[in-house]
């Protein structure tokens, strides 16, 4: 959690505020100015609460921000009791996720100032940051009382509209925000979010390029604007974006991610191998680097990397179910009908369908294990509807040919109006044909599948490597 800018304006203050008072004192009405002295110089004592400060902004600008909090064990009495050191104090605690000891102090400066902005507004990052949502619209109800356009409020509102993937309300949200508090960094981000999410290209780019003229090192801005390209298909301008946001944060994975989807996008698939591969050694334990790659990877026929990298999709996202397809589909194709099987019982466990029961169906006749097959077939069918083609594919894998069956399906598919249906269809009667040994009429419908455009189903491709190999 970042440290909420009141905190850091108030040590601001602090510090020019006690540097202020340390300075030598100017002479009095009337008197003269003492003569420059070239070669003395005179040392001011610094007073421990301008010590005390001046080590926090260390600690905070060297991004050690328990050293900064245990720092505060040291606090002069001069400002033990100073409510914006309290504030700045539990706002670090918080950004600590030490939320139960920033509430303590939450709750003694709201008792002694009960109306204070600030103490409000720390209040309701204190109260979201526990889950209290009733102590938080509390907090929010009184900030919002005394100005609807407060920042803080309104940023927390946004966010939480945002969760609940109500675009527009949070929309307007941080458009109250940007009212008070025109450069808020949440408050831009979340607009600039919002249009984006809401189709408003041309105002999420204007604010994220504004994030960006705020501040040219602010790569949360750069890495919007690279995905707005991207939007655009300028992913060459893309491209420069992530790249310096890499060169500011060169250890963070959504950037890779981008980078290599960019890269990969212009035909520089070397580049976004490397892209990926670097995300994968930022966060190994994270699914989306191995399935970028290993889309990569079977994009250019190299299926042992794809699959070792679908392979750990899985193992880091076992509720991937579109992984387990690709592992299925793969080691089909490398005629691993035991791994490939369990890949499809595991896909058709999490979204279950008839593509997925047919072919863990032909694993089981590809190694002769025909019991298992109708075994499968019978539980499947029992829920079926009997005029429907799905339950006459199934009957025919169970029943392993029956001339009958198959002229009533070469029908059926022929009448077929769905065309993703019929070419899955057609895959699965050509499969049919090709285990039963007829590989001249396999290869008769696996044309038919592989003539079809545009396909949008995975049988496709097990169609065109069929054919080759027939």
């Amino acid at each position: 959690m970042k440290i909420s800018s009141f905190a850091f304006v108030s040590i601001l203050v602090f510090s020019i505020s006690i540097s202020a008072c340390a300075s030598t004192p100017l002479p009095e009405s009337g008197e003269k100015s003492p003569a420059p002295q070239t070669e003395k110089k005179v040392e001011v004592k610094k007073t421990p609460d301008v010590i005390f400060v001046e080590k926090l902004q260390s600690a905070l600008e060297k991004g050690d921000l328990e050293g900064a909090i245990d720092h505060f064990a040291s606090i002069p009495d001069e400002l033990k009791d100073n409510s914006e050191m309290k504030i700045l104090h539990a706002s670090l605690l918080l950004s600590a996720n030490r939320t139960k000891e920033a509430a303590e102090i939450a709750g003694e400066l709201k008792a002694s100032d009960p109306s204070n902005k600030e103490v409000l507004e720390l209040s309701a990052q204190i109260a979201l940051a526990s889950g209290d949502s009733q102590a938080q619209n509390a907090a929010l109800k009184q900030l919002l009382a005394s100005d609807p356009n407060n920042a803080a409020a309104n940023i927390i509102l946004g966010d939480q509209q945002q969760l609940k993937k109500k675009y527009k309300l949070a929309l307007n949200n941080y458009k109250r925000a940007l009212i008070s508090e025109p450069e808020n960094h949440d408050a831009l981000y979340g607009y600039g979010k919002m249009c984006w999410y809401t189709g408003d290209f041309k105002s999420a780019k204007d604010t994220f390029q504004k994030m960006y003229d705020i501040d040219n090192k602010d790569t949360t801005a750069l890495s919007y604007l690279g995905k707005l390209a991207a939007e655009d298909e300028n992913y060459k301008v893309a491209i420069d974006y992530v790249e310096k946001a890499i060169k500011l944060e060169p250890e963070t994975y959504d950037f890779f991610l981008d980078y290599g989807s960019y890269l990969r996008n212009v035909g520089r698939y070397a580049d976004a191998e490397k892209a990926w591969t670097k995300a994968i050694q930022i966060e190994p334990d994270y699914f989306l680097g191995y399935a970028y790659r290993a889309g990569l990877y079977d994009e250019q026929d190299k299926f042992k990397q794809a699959l070792q990298d679908y392979h750990m999709v899985v193992k880091t996202n076992p509720a991937y179910y579109f992984a387990y397809e690709e592992i299925g589909i793969l080691e089909f194709h490398e005629k691993n009908w035991a791994v490939a099987r369990a890949a499809f019982s595991k896909a058709n466990s999490i979204k279950s369908q008839t593509a997925y029961q047919l072919m863990i169906m032909a694993t089981y006749i590809m190694e002769n294990n025909h019991f298992e097959a109708k075994k499968l077939a019978q539980t499947v069918m029992k829920n079926m509807n009997k005029e429907s083609l799905d339950y006459k594919m199934i009957r025919l894998y169970h029943d392993q040919g029956p001339v009958n069956a198959e002229n009533t399906i070469s029908a059926a598919l022929e009448k077929e109006s769905d065309k993703t249906k019929r070419g899955k269809m057609l895959y699965y009667f050509a499969l049919f044909y090709q285990m039963r040994g007829s590989d001249a009429i396999a290869k008769e419908y696996y044309s038919k599948v592989t003539k079809m455009q545009t396909p949008l189903f995975f049988e496709y491709r097990l169609a065109e490597w069929a054919e080759k190999e027939l």
